[in-house]
C-alpha cells in the first residue's frame, strides 16, 4: 500500500498519559519508537521536542473528550494534525493496548487511512464554549423553573394555572412576596403588574394555598439561582457580542433566512465557522450536521433509516429552527413542510427543512449572499413545467411533433 507521510505519529491521549508512536519510513524499512508523557504543559513540550527529533511531520489522535484539546494547542504550531473520529479507527478486536492503539493510529496515518475530523479555528472554538455554555444555563434556569412550579403545585399555589409565564414580571413579584413571607391572597393578587386573562377573583382563589418554612426556603435558593444564571447569561451575551464582530455580516445575513434568530446565527457560525471550503458540497455539510439517513445496506435492502449521530448541537438548533421557519407564511420552507408531512409525516418533514436551512447557509457563507425565498409557489411552478415536459415526452413517444408555447405567448403572436 502506498505511504503518503512517511514520518509520522500516532497519540493515544488519555487524561493523566500521552502514550506517543513515532513511525519514520528509513531505507525501505519502519522504524517504530513508542514513549509515554505526561498531559501538564511541561510534559506536553517534551511530546513536541520528542516529534520533532524523529523528524515527525503529521501526527494523529483520537478525539477522545476534551483531552485532545490541550494536546492540539501545543502541537499546533509545528505540525500537521489529524483528528480522528475514534468510531473510524476502530482496531481489530482483543488486541486493544495503549501501545497498540498508538501503533494503529500511526500505521492508519501513513497510508492516509485517517478521515479528519473538523476543527474550527480558535475564535469559532471560543464562540462554540459560549454558545454552548449558554444553552447549557439556559437548560438549568428551565430546570429550576420547574422546581419552582413543583414546589408552588405541593403549597396548592396555581400561580401557572392563571399567568402563562410563573417567571414573567407578574409572576416574578408574587414568587418573591411569597419568598419574604407574604400569604394573604389579595395582597399577593395586588403585586400583578400586567393584564391577564383570568379575573381577579380566579386569580386570587388560584393564590389560597399555604408555603411551609421549608418550601419558602426552598423557593428562595430557586429563585437566587435562577437570578444567577440570568447574570452570567447576561455576562455571555456582552462577550458574545464583542467576538462576534468579526463575523457580524456573516450572522446578519443568516438571520434572514425565516426562523433563524440573531442568537441561532450566532450558534450556527460557531458550529460551522464562515470557511465552507471544509465542506465539498451542501450534502458534505448536512451528512456531518447527521440531518441525513445513515448508510446501513446489507444484500440489496436498507436495514435503517435513522438519523446519524452527526453534530448533536447543531442539529438540535436547526431542528428548533425549523418549526420556527414552518410557521412563517408565505414562505418556501413552509411549503416545503406541508408537502413533505402529507407524505412522509411531520418528523421526517421537519429534518427535510433543517437540510434545507442548512443548504441555504452553505450557499450563502460560500458566495457571501443574503437569503432569497423562493415562494410559497415554488413546487406548483416547478410541477407545472415537469408535467408538461412528461406529457410532450410521452407524444414524442407515440410519433407526434411537439412544441410547448406558453398560452400567453401564443396570445400575443396570433
Amino acid at each position: 500500500m502506498e505511504i503518503l507521510h512517511p514520518r509520522c505519529a500516532g497519540l493515544d491521549v488519555h487524561r493523566d498519559s500521552v502514550v506517543a508512536c513515532a513511525r519514520v519510513v528509513a531505507l525501505g524499512r519502519v522504524e517504530r519508537s513508542v514513549e509515554t508523557f505526561g498531559t501538564t504543559t511541561s510534559e506536553l513540550e517534551r511530546l513536541a521536542r520528542w516529534l520533532a527529533g524523529h523528524g515527525v511531520t503529521h501526527v494523529a489522535m483520537e478525539a477522545t473528550g476534551v483531552y485532545w484539546k490541550p494536546v492540539w494547542a501545543v502541537l499546533a504550531e509545528a505540525f500537521e494534525l489529524v483528528l480522528a473520529n475514534a468510531m473510524h479507527v476502530r482496531n481489530v478486536p482483543g488486541r486493544k493496548t495503549d501501545v497498540n492503539d498508538a501503533t494503529w493510529l500511526a500505521d492508519l496515518l501513513a497510508h492516509g487511512l485517517v478521515r479528519a475530523s473538523f476543527v474550527p479555528p480558535k475564535a469559532v472554538q471560543a464562540l462554540r464554549d459560549l454558545t454552548r455554555t449558554r444553552k447549557q444555563l439556559t437548560r438549568e434556569k428551565a430546570s429550576h423553573v420547574a422546581r419552582i412550579d413543583k414546589l408552588l403545585q405541593a403549597a396548592n399555589l396555581k400561580l401557572g394555572s392563571v399567568l402563562s409565564d410563573i417567571m414573567g414580571a407578574s409572576g416574578r413579584a408574587i414568587l418573591d412576596a411569597l419568598a419574604e413571607g407574604e400569604s394573604d391572597p389579595e395582597r399577593l393578587a395586588d403585586r400583578v403588574r400586567t393584564r391577564i386573562r383570568a379575573s381577579r377573583t380566579r386569580l386570587i382563589e388560584a393564590l389560597r394555598g399555604h408555603l411551609s418554612d421549608h418550601q419558602r426556603l426552598l423557593l428562595r435558593i430557586h429563585l437566587g439561582q435562577a437570578d444567577a444564571i440570568d447574570a452570567a447569561i447576561a455576562e455571555i451575551d456582552a462577550e458574545l457580542g464583542d467576538r462576534l464582530e468579526p463575523f457580524r455580516d456573516a450572522t446578519t445575513r443568516l438571520a434572514t433566512i425565516p426562523g433563524v434568530s440573531t442568537l441561532s446565527a450566532a450558534v450556527i457560525v460557531a458550529e460551522v465557522g464562515t470557511d465552507m471550503g471544509r465542506f465539498p458540497t451542501a450534502a458534505h455539510l448536512i451528512s456531518w450536521a447527521g440531518l441525513c439517513p445513515r448508510s446501513d445496506e446489507s444484500a440489496g435492502k436498507r436495514r435503517s433509516t435513522k438519523l446519524r449521530k452527526g453534530a448533536p448541537w447543531l442539529k438540535t438548533l436547526l431542528v428548533q429552527t425549523a418549526w420556527c421557519a414552518t410557521r412563517a407564511k408565505g414562505t418556501y420552507l413552509r411549503a416545503l413542510f406541508g408537502r413533505l408531512k402529507a407524505r412522509r409525516g411531520p418528523r421526517k418533514a421537519i429534518v427535510a427543512v433543517a437540510a434545507a436551512i442548512l443548504t441555504a447557509v452553505y450557499w450563502m457563507l460560500t458566495r457571501g449572499v443574503t437569503y432569497a425565498d423562493l415562494g410559497a409557489d415554488h413546487f406548483d411552478r416547478t410541477e407545472r413545467t415537469r408535467l408538461a415536459a412528461r406529457l410532450a415526452r410521452k407524444l414524442g413517444e407515440l410519433g407526434f411533433d411537439v412544441t410547448l408555447t406558453p398560452k400567453d405567448a401564443a396570445m400575443v403572436s396570433s
